[in-house]
């Protein structure tokens, strides 16, 4: 087995659509700068209210990638 090391960021995507469409914006955006990623993780979903319905999805993620 190859051994390996990965790194870890905490990111937080927001989208008024859904919690997927968070997730995928909080990764696209990495991915503009972080190389090799491999894994995310939710950590927390949270929202925004406004006039008493869902106005915006919070989600933190942590993604992993692995250090060359």
């Amino acid at each position: 087995m190859k051994e390996r090391v990965y790194k870890r960021v905490r990111l937080v995507g927001c989208s008024s659509e859904s919690i997927e469409r968070a997730v995928a914006l909080a990764l696209a955006k990495a991915g503009e700068t972080v190389r090799g990623m491999s894994w995310f993780e939710v950590v927390e979903i949270r929202g925004a209210v406004a006039d008493g319905a869902p106005a915006e999805w919070q989600v933190t993620i942590e993604v992993g990638f692995k250090v060359d």
